[in-house]
């Protein structure tokens, strides 16, 4: 082959470099993840190769893990390493926030031998750039320096000299030999890339364009783009020119190795810190045209593209946006809509004052943010009690959302995302904050609407998340602050944790990621001290945290209560609402005692022998997120086949998730950490969440689950090894547009009279 195909083959099918690699004797590990420390693999004798999403089908990944939490290009990514039986180490980093989510399912994978052995190391590196984040990044370099057996300086000190002499070999490139030379550079030997990519004789013809967006992982677009008569002359985006610039400044020891801002993914940059970036870098290449590529999956890149277009254009550069089709929604005819649906049928006197409180509360807020107060407005799984303890109003982004929904203003709200150049369809859920930035239709407005934000915060816990806040904070003017979102890198966990974290959390936990939680939090409160006059105060901060953990206990009663009721006294449409509203106020007196009074009706409806449904026959989960803008879907099977949902994951994970006792010494604002640093892995997160579910299913006789489009796959996957049959739907918990009612209710009845009565006339 010539020097440009090495190049380009090396690019585009790096896992033949690694079976040649092999071949000649090399110490080859598999790299996902572009952030990965090369010279520091290099310098321990590795040679690390690349592996990144490649197109074509699945099935083997599909088969055993579903296409639930991954996209397609985590399957992918899970398909090559199914099919690579060679046992090559693997390491995986966190440069976007599905890596860890296919760390923790390979794991999984490994612990019930349904892939042979392999060793396997999570890279946990973080990118914000902080003092406390370093110092996590300087335990995650010594665990991975651990791993590899040791690293030599001078070793080190070589390969980052290697790196640093290759920009000025990249400088001359455009086009796809750009592309492929970068990417050839994280699989072939150094000495080999050098010699191929000496050897070129480029030659830039056709308009010059710069490439922004999503990854590019393989060459492919760019000959796309050349058959055009177009010329990639520069990019930003995560495997192209950030990767020559951090070749520039390759550290030479550890702690430069730890910095945060080395190698960050693009979705951490700041927006406009990006946009003068690329303006300059167009200037200085004579570009005046940009190509925005939002590739399928990709909810970060479609959160940016509407401003990169708009704020590119008026720079006078034009923009041209490729985007993947999207899937084709079924034929009209095929689909039926239901009326609107009813209220739910709520059949308890404790939760009915929670209507008129939640107003007063929320009048109250409005009142106070008109006064001055300043408003955060929260992720859930976002750390809220230190704002209760600074009387800092807040607002959860999740139940705004629910309210949307409610009052079935979610079609509105999606539109005003569209006016405004952002997507409506990409992680909806979590955007309707941002909408109401937009919403000046005051006869329609939520409650009132919601007030505009001074603080925003929220877990780096998708790729979306800071995109969407980002944008948010620019809109609205509010400060941000975005929580590193730590995985658990170890093999070996903790599968029975649901008992044991409630009062050995700091056991159970690896410390580093409770420090930098901790410290995250410190962080928060002073800022939140520097810029408002509100105070922390750390005596109501511990009142605080008792009086959630006391709130908890109810719930984790009432779980329990009803788990061992037959027929059940309540079903999840009682349950959900009467656990999420004191949720948002957890941490309040109300909250404790309304906690307190749904146990004790729940209780009292149990001993006098009320059920939700008299005539009991099936019992059922509901895995996922609550169907808001629907609550009465749940019931909707109770008449005609006896099936009751007993079991969601609110109080459930109320009962398991939330408690953090303190012993005397401890620190309540790292038991506060320790609340959030695993917030979230109880129902998504391989081995985490299957195992706490099957106990659930099992310890609330159910007989059948229906899950959505957002459960873990293997959730499901050890529901079934448990013998529960499941149903998943094709069903989003908040975006209903396109649904066919019709053949979802089919769906369930169906399943009702199959698979679940089967399993209710063979259960003991």
């Amino acid at each position: 082959m010539s020097p440009a195909e090495r190049l380009i083959a090396a690019c585009d099918d790096a896992g033949a470099v690694a079976d040649r690699l092999r071949g000649e004797g090399a110490r080859v590990v598999r790299i996902l993840g572009q952030d990965a420390p090369y010279a520091l693999l290099r310098a321990a004798g590795r040679a690390p190769v690349r592996m990144v999403p490649r197109p074509g089908p699945t099935p083997d990944a599909d088969t055993l893990a579903g296409d639930g939490t991954l996209s397609q290009r985590g399957r992918s990514l899970l398909q090559q390493i199914v099919a690579d039986t060679s046992g090559t180490p693997i390491l995986f980093t966190h440069a976007n926030s599905e890596l860890p989510q296919l760390f923790a399912t390979v794991r999984e994978l490994l612990r019930t031998g349904d892939i042979a052995p392999r060793p396997v190391h999570m890279f946990d590196l973080m990118h914000l750039p902080r003092a406390s984040s370093r110092t996590y990044n300087a335990h995650q370099l010594a665990d991975l320096i651990d791993w590899l057996g040791g690293v030599n300086d001078a070793a080190l000190a070589a390969a980052a000299g290697e790196e640093r002499e290759r920009p000025a070999l990249v400088a001359p490139l455009t086009g796809r030999l750009r592309i492929a030379a970068i990417a050839a550079a994280h699989a072939l030997p150094p000495d080999e890339w050098r010699e191929a990519v000496a050897a070129l004789d480029p030659v830039a013809t056709g308009e010059a364009v710069f490439l922004l967006g999503s990854p590019h992982f393989s060459s492919a677009r760019s000959a796309e783009l050349e058959a055009r008569v177009l010329t990639l002359v520069g990019d930003d985006q995560d495997w192209g020119d950030p990767l020559v610039k951090g070749w520039a400044t390759s550290p030479t020891t550890g702690e430069g190795l730890a910095d945060p801002a080395r190698l960050a993914p693009r979705m951490l940059v700041p927006t406009a810190e990006r946009i003068e970036r690329a303006a300059s870098r167009m200037d200085q290449l004579g570009a005046r045209k940009a190509i925005f590529v939002v590739s399928q999956g990709d909810e970060a890149a479609e959160w940016d593209a509407g401003w990169f277009e708009t704020q590119l254009s008026a720079r006078g550069f034009m923009v041209e946006r490729i985007a993947a089709a999207p899937p084709a929604p079924p034929a009209a005819s095929a689909r039926s809509r239901r009326a609107p649906p009813p209220r739910s049928r709520k059949s308890l006197t404790s939760i009915a004052s929670f209507g008129a409180y939640q107003r007063d509360w929320f009048k109250a807020l409005r009142d106070a943010v008109a006064a001055g107060a300043p408003l955060a407005v929260v992720n859930a799984n976002s750390p809220q009690e230190m704002l209760r303890a600074m009387d800092v109003p807040f607002v959860v982004n999740q139940w705004w959302a629910s309210i949307v929904a409610a009052k079935q203003q979610s079609p509105r709200y999606f539109q005003l995302l569209r006016d405004h150049g952002y997507p409506a369809d990409a992680e909806a859920y979590s955007s309707q904050g941002l909408a109401a930035a937009f919403d000046t239709d005051a006869d329609h407005a939520p409650w009132g609407g919601l007030p505009r934000p001074a603080l925003l915060q929220a877990p780096l816990g998708t790729d979306a998340t800071p995109r969407i806040f980002e944008h948010w904070a620019r809109e609205s003017g509010a400060d941000l602050f975005l929580f590193e979102r730590t995985a658990d890198t170890r093999l070996d966990l903790p599968i029975d944790w649901w008992d044991s974290m409630l009062d050995r959390w700091d056991e159970l936990l690896q410390p580093e990621r409770l420090d930098l939680m901790q410290a995250e939090l410190r962080a928060v409160i002073d800022r939140i001290e520097a810029t408002t006059d509100r105070r922390f105060d750390a005596d109501k901060f511990a009142r605080i945290m008792d009086l959630v953990n006391e709130q908890e206990d109810y719930y984790r009663k009432t779980r329990d209560l009803i788990a061992a009721a037959h027929p059940a006294p309540v079903s999840i449409t009682d349950t959900m609402p009467a656990t999420m509203v004191p949720q948002w106020h957890r941490g309040t007196t109300w909250a404790r005692d309304a906690a307190r009074d749904f146990y004790e009706e729940v209780k009292a409806r149990h001993e006098a022998g009320d059920a939700a449904c008299p005539n009991e026959r099936l019992r059922l989960m509901w895995v996922g997120r609550g169907l808001w803008s629907d609550m009465g879907f749940t019931q909707r099977w109770e008449g005609s086949h006896g099936a009751v949902f007993v079991w969601s994951m609110y109080l459930a994970l109320a009962a398991d998730g939330y408690i953090r006792r303190t012993a005397p010494g401890q620190d309540p604002l790292r038991a506060l950490a320790a609340r959030f640093v695993t917030m979230g892995d109880e129902l998504r997160m391989p081995t985490w969440a299957g195992e706490w579910h099957v106990k659930e299913a099992a310890s609330h006789a159910v007989d059948g689950a229906v899950a959505l489009t957002d459960a873990d796959p293997f959730v499901l996957r050890a529901l079934r090894r448990a013998g529960v049959p499941v149903l998943s739907l094709d069903l989003d918990n908040y975006n209903q547009e396109g649904v066919d009612d019709a053949a979802i209710d089919a769906q369930i009845v169906a399943f009702l009279e199959g698979p679940v009565s089967e399993y209710r006339q063979r259960r003991p």
